[in-house]
């Protein structure tokens, strides 16, 4: 067990981040998010708000949101199993059966015999079994050169915390933390979507090619090899 509150205000003040720039970024009023580092709940409508607010902060400050949520949710799990809605019942609505005809059966028999007649035929006359189909060379290269594209994240200056996803802007978290002065992270694919709270600190690359990011703080970009989009939110 922890403390879930004073692991968030820590977090925070290594980072020298404020009420107001949280507020900004992750869309919680600071009200909740004091009410969160001072393990203020009953503040905070609701057990649902409550474990959003939860994941959303952590996650921001580069924590696992996960863990934060399991922790409370550990430590009051009477309170949110209790609005839990109820399964409603459900009725069954019986069919009549139709009951099956002589006819339909006598034809799937011979719908059986048919195909394992020609089955067998194929067998025993057949020619020489089918070979796998053999790409030629444009085909091979261009699925190597997809396969060999890498995004290439390198830390400079003091560095920043990052998030990317792969394909999907909603999609699970490939990369979550922070990319120190001179660490190198790699990840293969062709379609990333990026958090980067500093863009200053970072220096990307796809497909050996560098990415050029906007100077703001918080950027939600998509980057592929044709652009690099920035993205609202």
């Amino acid at each position: 067990m922890f403390e879930i509150g004073n692991s968030l205000r820590e977090a925070r003040e290594r980072q020298g981040l404020g009420y107001p720039e949280i507020e900004l970024a992750t869309k919680i009023r600071a009200k909740y998010i004091r009410a969160l580092e001072e393990d203020d709940f009953t503040s905070i409508p609701g057990d649902a708000y409550i474990r959003g607010f939860l994941r959303t902060y952590a996650d921001y400050l580069g924590l696992d949101g996960d863990v934060y949520v399991d922790e409370y949710a550990s430590r009051f799990i009477t309170s949110w199993r209790d609005e839990l809605p109820q399964p409603r019942e459900r009725h069954r609505i019986r069919r009549r059966e139709r009951p099956v005809s002589r006819m339909a059966v006598l034809l799937v028999l011979v719908g059986i015999v048919a195909v394992t007649a020609l089955v067998f035929a194929a067998w025993r006359y057949g020619g020489s079994s089918p070979q796998a189909p053999v790409l030629g060379p444009q085909k091979h290269q261009q699925q190597q050169s997809a396969s060999a594209r890498q995004l290439v994240l390198r830390g400079v200056g003091r560095g920043t915390y990052v998030e990317v996803r792969r394909n999907r802007a909603l999609g699970k978290v490939d990369l979550q933390g922070t990319v120190g002065a001179g660490e190198v992270d790699k990840l293969a694919g062709s379609r990333f979507y990026l958090l980067v709270r500093r863009p200053e600190g970072l220096h990307i690359t796809l497909d050996g090619r560098a990415v050029a990011l906007p100077a703001v703080h918080n950027l939600r970009v998509l980057v592929t090899p044709q652009r690099t989009t920035r993205l609202r939110g």
